[in-house]
C-alpha cells in the first residue's frame, strides 16, 4: 500500500476492499473500481474535469426533493435506467416489456373504480383505455395493482405545478377476474423532461433534445410476478425515435382507434371515442429468476469472467 503508481493503484484498490465479506458487493467494488480506473486512465482525466463532474454531481443532488428526481433523470438520459431493468426483469417471449420508472411516479395516486376517469383536465382529448393481464400461458391475472399515471395536455405531471393539493393524471386500478381493468383519461401527448437543472445543461451541451414521445405509464404488482414497470407510446409521435431517455420499444408502441359500435355500447362512449386497447403478459418471479441467472452466466461467460449465481446474482468462482 505505498509508493502506489497510475499502474498499480487499482489493484492496491481492489486489494484492500476484498476484506469485505459481502461477496456480491466485493464484486460490484471490484468492477467498478476497475472500470472507474481504465476510464480516467483512457481519456488522462485532468483534475480540473474531474472536478466539474464532481461540482455536477452535487448539483444533481441539490435539485432533488420528493417530487422531482433528478439523479433518476440522469440516469435515464444516459441509457443506464433502461440497461439496467432490462438486465433485472428480462422478458422472455410474447411477454410485456419493461421500460424507464421516470423521475415522476408518486405514492399518492388514490385507487379507483373500473371506467373512473384519472384525469381533470378539460382541454385533453378523452380517451378511454381497456386493457387486459394475463400470465405467459394465456391465463388472466385478477388482483393486480396496477399504478398508472400521465401528463395533462400540456405536457405536465401534477406534480410540477406549485401549490399542487393532491394527484391528477394518475391512480390505482386493480383487475377484475377476467384480467380486465379500464378507466377514462386523456390522449397522451410528447413533452420535454425537466431541462432546468443540471440534466438540461448536460443535454444542451451534447446538442440533445430534452423530449419525451406520447406515452402513458404502467406498474404492475402481484405476488409471485415479477414486478413490471412499463410504458405504452403513441405510434408515429415526433419523438417515437429519439426519445431522450431511450424508453421506446417496438412492442409498447401503439396505435389510438376509435370505440367503434362494441366499445361503445359496452362503456357508455360514442362511436368516434379516441380508445386504446392492450394485452399486458406478467411473468412470474420463477420464470424471471430462471431468465436472469441464465442471462448472467451466459453474458459473462463471453466477457471470459467466470460466476455462480447466489440468490440469482453474479459473483466470481472461485479456485
Amino acid at each position: 500500500m505505498k509508493d502506489l503508481t497510475v499502474d498499480n493503484i487499482t489493484e492496491n484498490v481492489i486489494r484492500i476492499n476484498s476484506l469485505c465479506e459481502d461477496e456480491r458487493l466485493k464484486y460490484i467494488l471490484e468492477r467498478l473500481v476497475t472500470h472507474l480506473h481504465d476510464f480516467a486512465r483512457e481519456t488522462r482525466l485532468s483534475t480540473d474535469e474531474w472536478m466539474t463532474g464532481l461540482r455536477f454531481l452535487t448539483e444533481v443532488g441539490k435539485i432533488c426533493s420528493d417530487v422531482r428526481q433528478e439523479y433518476i433523470l440522469l440516469s435515464d438520459i444516459l441509457g443506464l435506467s433502461i440497461l439496467v431493468d432490462s438486465i433485472d426483469h428480462p422478458k422472455p417471449p410474447n411477454s410485456t416489456e419493461g421500460t424507464v420508472l421516470g423521475p415522476f411516479h408518486t405514492h399518492d395516486a388514490e385507487p379507483l373504480t373500473p371506467g373512473a376517469s384519472i384525469s381533470h383536465d378539460p382541454a385533453g382529448e378523452p380517451l378511454l383505455v381497456v386493457c387486459t393481464v394475463k400470465d405467459t400461458h394465456g391465463k388472466p391475472v385478477k388482483d393486480v395493482k396496477i399504478d398508472i399515471w400521465e401528463t395533462d395536455s400540456t405536457g405536465h405531471y401534477d406534480v410540477q405545478y406549485p401549490g399542487r393539493d393532491g394527484p391528477d393524471g394518475r391512480c390505482i386500478m386493480t383487475s377484475d377476474d377476467q384480467g380486465v381493468f379500464w378507466f377514462k383519461a386523456i390522449t397522451p401527448v410528447p413533452y420535454p423532461i425537466p431541462h432546468d437543472g443540471p440534466v438540461g445543461k448536460l443535454l444542451k451541451l451534447l446538442g440533445r433534445h430534452p423530449y419525451r414521445p406520447s406515452h402513458m405509464h404502467f406498474m404492475f404488482e402481484k405476488g409471485g410476478f415479477d414486478h413490471l414497470i412499463t410504458a405504452l407510446y403513441l405510434r408515429n409521435d415526433p419523438y417515437e425515435t429519439s426519445d431522450a431517455v431511450f424508453g421506446v420499444k417496438d412492442s409498447l408502441v401503439v396505435d389510438i382507434g376509435k370505440a367503434g359500435p362494441e366499445y361503445a355500447a359496452k362503456y357508455g362512449v360514442s362511436e368516434d371515442h379516441a380508445l386504446l386497447t392492450y394485452d399486458f403478459v406478467l411473468v412470474s418471479d420463477e420464470e424471471t429468476s430462471e431468465l436472469r441467472a441464465r442471462n448472467s452466466k451466459e453474458a459473462l461467460d463471453k466477457l471470459g469472467r467466470k460466476v455462480r449465481i447466489v440468490n440469482g446474482l453474479p459473483v466470481p468462482e472461485l479456485d
